[in-house]
């Protein structure tokens, strides 16, 4: 048996499961980081004990959607439980991409229960040099 040395965690855990139940598929928040790191943007998401095929990425327009599923352990026989704080269920995280990323190159990986996506930036928002032309080269038209 497993023995919990904080008794106020378990009164925090009923007191929310009793004043505010969530259903087991209502979307929870994911933990999430992203840099800039050269010409693109990480985003990396911490999904531990998800299977890939359980993750689903969306985007509409500027808008990044990631889900995924969480499923109870599959046990051979009747277990009891006795103790439980892994969240299950349904995880969602929606960003607001700015338009001067490439939506239409966004790559995806999945490793160690970390999803990391790396989304570039677009060429023409990229920094460039512009020439400055002299007004002696200016040809003149003639009407």
């Amino acid at each position: 048996m497993l023995m919990r040395t904080d008794p106020f965690r378990e009164l925090d855990r009923i007191s929310r499961d009793v004043l505010s139940p969530r259903a087991w598929s209502a979307p929870t928040v994911m933990p999430m980081d992203a840099y800039r790191e050269g010409d693109e943007y990480v985003v990396a998401f911490d999904l531990p004990g998800v299977t890939p095929g359980a993750i689903d990425i969306d985007v509409e327009r500027n808008m990044l959607t990631v889900k995924a599923e969480r499923r109870p352990a599959e046990h051979a026989g009747t277990v009891q439980r006795e103790l439980s704080e892994r969240p299950l269920g349904v995880f969602s995280r929606q960003i607001m991409l700015a338009d001067s990323l490439d939506t239409e190159h966004i790559s995806a990986d999945y490793d160690a229960g970390v999803l990391t996506l790396r989304i570039p930036i677009a060429e023409r928002a990229k920094p460039r040099k512009i020439s400055i032309g002299r007004v002696g080269d200016r040809k003149q038209i003639d009407a």
